[in-house]
């Protein structure tokens, strides 16, 4: 298998995402109390929560068997990932996106998880009474990923029925 030469470059930019998030992580930590919320606009504030669960706190107080299996799930998929990046030709650059932002926001919530047991969540959009779960830079890393990979997927289908039909 030949190693695709950008591999350096997308694993910079996982990095990077890595990084941002754990600073933010940090500032949050070090300047708000557990739970402590901090209005920024009439739809948007800071807060300091922490999810031991995932998405949507998906398994959150389950009793602790699921900090565990997010992080076995968070290392193979990770592996995975960096896998995929270092056999991706090299002109796939919207691919080497979709593994980049997925692999740094993994890195970023397995951190948390090993190192706190937790994911510390920190931004929070409301209305009036109608809240979105709180999350943090690594699930936009992931959710943006995620999302550009469907895109991705569906453009391909579509291509596939549009070449099947001539």
């Amino acid at each position: 298998m030949a190693v695709n030469p950008r591999l350096g470059a997308w694993l910079a930019l996982a990095l990077l995402l890595f990084g941002l998030d754990q600073l933010s992580k940090y500032w949050v930590v070090t300047q708000l109390a557990y739970q402590e919320r901090i209005e920024v606009l009439p739809f948007f504030s800071w807060v300091r929560w922490h999810n031991d669960g995932a998405a949507f706190s998906f398994l959150s107080g389950a009793g602790g068997w699921q900090r565990w299996f997010f992080v076995a799930l968070a290392v193979g998929f990770s592996a995975y990932l960096i896998y995929e990046l270092a056999r991706l030709p090299k002109n796939e650059k919207v691919m080497g996106w979709v593994f980049s932002l997925i692999l740094g926001g993994a890195l970023g919530n397995l951190t948390d998880r090993l190192l706190n047991g937790y994911v510390v969540d920190f931004i929070l959009v409301h209305y009036e009474q109608y809240y979105f779960p709180a999350f943090n830079l690594a699930d936009s890393s992931l959710f943006c990923g995620a999302a550009l990979w469907i895109i991705v997927m569906i453009l391909q289908r579509n291509q596939g029925q549009s070449l099947q039909r001539d």
